[in-house]
């Protein structure tokens, strides 16, 4: 198959050598041809070592395509059908599983989740995040692919399993924006937009976007942001809080990964207020708190993939696309043969992209 792989040497190449350790899946597993792929700031972060994910790894995570195989004991798809990829690969069994915490099951974490069912070149090579989508066809557990009606476009449903449930999760199923509330969004990328568009389907009424590229505030507002704060321009802690009129707002998202960006999303909070770490810091890297001022029930919560049971959430995201209430066309600005990756990996760096999309 044709992959694209980061090497021992340091180097990410589109590979032609990409094979299947095993020829037919294990039991619980599906084959899933890949028909489009979402372009994700963590693949970047493997390639920079901000992730330090062992090489040799197939890149990629968010994906759909069209089931090809499945293994004995599979019974949630049938070949044929269209999925949306989970990075999840959770084991359905423990305790975070059986009360609906699949995104801290102890099997997505550490070297449970060290998956090697590719060799490239002969040699034995890992699975990105339990899915690994940069890649003609890949191999997981049946629970990471979830079927969506076939009417959705492949580069639409791709993002629905990573930016867009990252994003509206954290906002639906950790922070529980309610009704009424006031919600800041710190970095307009992939899951900013998300979260924004979140906020809206919560009912959010005040919904603040700060970014330090000017050029984003169009398309904040295109996705549901009332108000837009450049970051490049002065004090973005002292716009943002003026357009709460002084208040500070219930909930800000940090989705940069940077600990000076997380407070400012603490320093912007009303009291009660909650800062969520969206955002992936390198390996190691600490923030400071200003202790004094979270006894002002103010709190931090960190959200791992929207703190999401994709089972239910994949399907319900879909629905609300086909009715006209999740902005999935919006999202994806440019689309590329993988060939092209340097080129699309370029255009998101340059802040071009909401999301650019590999087809297959």
């Amino acid at each position: 198959m044709r992959g694209l792989v980061f090497g021992r040497d340091g180097a990410t190449a589109l590979r032609d050598d990409v094979e299947f350790r095993a020829p037919e899946p294990e039991r619980d597993e599906v084959v899933v041809s890949i028909k489009a792929a979402g372009l994700c700031h963590s693949d970047l972060s493997v390639i920079d070592r901000t992730i330090p994910f062992p090489p040799p790894v197939v890149l990629g995570h968010e994906g759909a395509g069209v089931v090809e195989a499945v293994g004995e004991g599979v019974t949630l798809v049938d070949v044929g059908d269209t999925v949306v990829l989970s990075t999840l690969g959770n084991c359905g069994h423990c305790r975070f599983c059986a009360d609906g915490h699949p995104t801290i099951c102890r099997s997505t974490f550490g070297a449970a989740s060290m998956r090697r069912p590719f060799t490239v070149g002969g040699e034995k090579a890992f699975q990105f995040a339990n899915t690994s989508v940069f890649v003609d066809a890949t191999r997981v557990k049946e629970t990471q692919a979830i079927k969506v009606d076939p009417a959705i476009p492949m580069a639409q449903a791709s993002l629905i399993g990573c930016g867009v449930i990252t994003g509206v999760g954290a906002v639906l199923n950790r922070a529980r924006v309610r009704a009424g509330d006031s919600v800041a969004v710190f970095g307009i990328g992939g899951i900013g937009l998300n979260v924004i568009q979140g906020a809206v389907l919560a009912g959010a009424t005040t919904i603040i976007a700060v970014d330090a590229n000017p050029a984003k505030a169009t398309l904040a507002r295109e996705f549901g942001a009332t108000d837009f704060v450049d970051a490049s321009a002065g004090d973005a802690v002292a716009e943002t809080k003026d357009k709460t009129g002084g208040d500070g707002v219930d909930h800000a998202f940090e989705c940069v990964g940077h600990p000076g960006v997380l407070r400012n999303c603490i320093d912007v909070l009303a009291p009660g207020g909650q800062a969520i770490i969206l955002g992936v810091p390198k390996m190691g890297t600490e923030a400071q708190i200003p202790v004094s001022e979270m006894y002002q029930d103010k709190s931090i919560l960190a959200c791992r993939y929207g703190t999401s049971s994709p089972q239910r959430d994949v399907p319900r995201l879909a629905s609300l696309y086909m009715a006209g209430k999740l902005k999935l066309d919006e999202l994806v600005t440019a689309t590329y043969p993988l060939t092209e990756f340097d080129a699309a990996v370029q255009d998101m760096r340059a802040g071009k992209l909401a999301r650019g999309v590999f087809e297959f």
